[in-house]
């Protein structure tokens, strides 16, 4: 699989890409499948569509890899919080972590409930081209965390960071409580079939660099050292998105680190570069204009080369109006200009 042997730093006929959220709502595909489901959650829950959605990429696309499609809130809502998708506004939980007895209640080994998430990598994985991966993943215990505390996305964080400097002991708790959730999350995923592993933090950048090491980059890397002690040869990705500061600091055993489009790739490569496979880190809205498209293209492939220590991506997830002919354009692109 070329995506693999591009994660482990292997020569490839060219710079692999995929991209984040490249299953979604830019794709008419995509569209019907989800009227078929009912809602976002029964469409992660029943196998058959789930698989279906999983794969349109792929085949519409011609990307390199297929990455799982379920929600990262899964996991919480199996710990015991309802979780409802509300048209127009995103999740929201229906009850919420506000003190330590709240995370006392969790419950425990909910991965083990997660059976139609390993169901549909399965499902997957037989009807998955061989020279094509299939990506697991989950998020980051401080991602989790500012939901379950939150109850929804949020602009301040001001509940979670509340928890955590007047209680940073419940917060670790929770954390703790998390991040062993999402250890075995992801080893039933590589079962299941998943080639590689990614952790998205998304709210990274809610936390000042200390903070940052202590409450989130701490127990990514704990997940990741987890993984490879036990499947050492599956690669881990770990993407904090909005960190770019921080980069300098950033160590752990895990194979690829997924630049956002806030952080000139230049720079990643300086600091990490020599470490990590670096992946990333068009920006979205480029693929409006094919022009701007092509010229972002060019400079990222510009400082990374053609050479093995490269994934081709987005700088974070596609957006639900590009337009489709701009991605499929985007993919045949990258594959031609870094062909070897």
């Amino acid at each position: 699989m070329i995506f693999i042997d591009a994660c482990k730093r292997k020569e490839t006929p060219y710079t692999p890409i995929w991209m984040m959220r490249q299953a979604g709502r830019y794709l008419e595909e995509y569209r019907e499948t989800r009227k078929k489901a009912g809602n976002f959650l029964d469409l992660c829950h029943n196998v058959e569509l789930a698989t279906e959605v999983t794969l349109q990429p792929v085949e519409i696309l011609n990307v390199d890899a297929a990455i799982l499609f379920s929600d990262i809130l899964v996991v919480p809502l199996e710990m015991g919080l309802p979780l409802e998708f509300v048209a127009g506004e995103g999740p929201q939980f229906q009850r919420t972590i506000t003190n330590y007895q709240d995370v006392c209640n969790l419950k425990k080994d909910a991965f083990l409930k997660l059976d139609y998430v390993y169901d549909t990598i399965s499902s997957v994985r037989a009807k998955l081209s061989k020279d094509k991966a299939l990506i697991g993943f989950c998020g980051s215990p401080w991602t989790l965390a500012t939901y379950m505390i939150e109850g929804e996305g949020s602009k301040t964080y001001a509940k979670s960071k509340k928890m955590l400097y007047e209680n940073p002991q419940t917060m670790h708790y929770l954390l703790k409580q998390i991040t062993d959730e999402l250890k075995g999350y992801l080893i039933r995923q590589i079962e299941a079939g998943a080639n590689a592993v990614m952790v998205f933090d998304s709210w990274a950048s809610a936390l000042e660099q200390e903070a940052y090491f202590e409450f989130s980059w701490g127990y990514m890397k704990d997940i990741a050292k987890y993984i490879k002690m036990h499947y050492p040869e599956i690669p881990v990705i770990l993407f904090p998105k909005g960190i770019a500061g921080y980069l300098k600091h950033i160590d752990g055993n895990f194979d690829v680190f997924g630049v956002d489009w806030g952080t000139p790739m230049e720079f990643a490569k300086q600091h990490l570069g020599g470490k990590y496979v670096l992946q990333g880190n068009l920006e979205p809205s480029r693929l409006y204009n094919e022009d701007f498209m092509e010229m972002g293209v060019d400079e990222i492939i510009g400082i990374m080369g053609k050479k093995a220590g490269h994934i081709f991506n987005l700088g974070h997830g596609m957006l639900p109006d590009l337009p489709r002919e701009n991605v499929i354009k985007l993919v045949e692109m990258v594959h031609k200009k870094t062909k070897r």
